[in-house]
């Protein structure tokens, strides 16, 4: 388990291999353990969201970011990054998310669970969904005196699998990077860029492409395509770019290059790129369920994401209406400021405090 380690000024930039722990002495400081999942080339909105809430604690807050060693597969691999786990606990333990069996060999009373989504609920049947609920959300959830949510909806669903106390389960929305700024453009409705922001199967790029046919944009998309999609994009006929491994930088460079952010997903525990769009100023399409909704108030054009035609639909009303695309941009910008890192920072800055206190006590 890697470790790094947050003196008051910041993150510190170097790696320090297993067995080591970056633990910086304050009086009458905390000391908080974020712990993280192993990076993957194909999600990372978790490790940069947990990154943004460190840079904006206070000083007296010392933070050592522990990176599990093995990636979420095997049982051996979850055994060994639970045991290493228990060598690295401050005054409060916060496992971030996609890691929930971390929890498992933790001190419960000063333990926090972030939940970004129960989506495999939803996909699995029979013994492997019993199973999956077990180990994944029910078990974790007796090892932690405090669960949150990024969204409500996602608090609702896990209330609904873990039959837990409500007041234990709290919404901490994400936040949204400082690097996302307001850049105006000129929205290109004649040739416009759209950006797709993942491509796991609950992106709905089948659909999408779909609804791109025989419209002339082209489509920006940031994971790493499979074979099945280039072969949808070249059958539709659909003018395409794909990139993958980008930095914060580059990914904040592709949000200010686009005309249009396409998010319609199928299910999403928050949906981060529709406050990033909102954030820079780029009118957003995205799904009318899950917590979309929720997260994109009245700065999004929602559509039915099983439904092609709708998809469409939207898409040409936001390229088509002036009034409305411009209102949508208006909106975002206000709408982003509900999840501005300074509020979610204190939100948590809160939270750490109660646990740790009460473990005190």
């Amino acid at each position: 388990m890697g470790v790094w380690g947050r003196s008051p000024q910041g993150f510190g930039s170097d790696f320090v291999p297993a067995g080591h722990y970056v633990h910086v002495s304050k009086k009458n400081a905390m000391n908080i353990t974020l712990y993280l999942r192993k990076p993957n080339k194909l999600t990372y909105s978790i490790e940069r969201l947990f990154a943004d809430v460190a840079t904006g604690l206070p000083p007296e807050i010392i933070v050592a970011s522990c990176v599990s060693k093995y990636g979420s597969s095997g049982l051996f691999k979850r055994l060994y990054n639970c045991i290493e786990a228990i060598f690295y606990q401050g005054n409060v333990n916060h496992v971030t998310g996609d890691v929930h069996f971390l929890t498992y060999f933790l001190k419960r009373r000063r333990t926090i669970l972030t939940i970004h989504d129960c989506f495999m609920m939803e996909k699995l049947s029979g013994f492997r969904r019993w199973l999956f609920r077990l180990l994944w959300l029910r078990i974790p959830e007796r090892c932690c005196s405090v669960i949150t949510a990024v969204s409500e909806e996602t608090r609702r669903q896990v209330i609904k699998y873990t039959h837990c106390n409500p007041a234990k389960v709290r919404v901490i929305h994400c936040n949204v990077s400082k690097e996302f700024v307001r850049t105006p453009k000129k929205i290109n409705t004649t040739h416009p860029r759209l950006l797709q922001i993942g491509i796991t199967p609950n992106k709905n790029i089948e659909r999408l492409i779909q609804a791109l046919e025989g419209l002339n944009c082209t489509l920006v998309i940031i994971g790493v395509l499979t074979d099945a999609y280039k072969q949808a994009l070249n059958r539709h006929q659909i003018s395409y770019e794909s990139m993958e491994n980008l930095s914060r930088e580059a990914l904040v460079e592709q949000y200010v290059l686009c005309d249009l952010l396409v998010f319609v997903s199928l299910y999403e525990g928050f949906g981060l790129p529709i406050i990033e769009a909102n954030a820079v100023g780029r009118p957003v399409l995205t799904s009318n369920m899950w917590s979309m909704p929720e997260v994109a108030g009245d700065a999004a054009c929602l559509v039915n994401p099983y439904s092609v035609a709708d998809i469409r639909r939207g898409l040409l009303r936001i390229l088509e209406d002036k009034d409305y695309r411009e209102r949508l941009i208006d909106n975002g910008f206000i709408n982003a400021e509900r999840f501005g890192l300074d509020k979610i920072a204190a939100q948590y800055v809160a939270l750490y405090h109660e646990v740790g206190d009460s473990v005190r006590t």
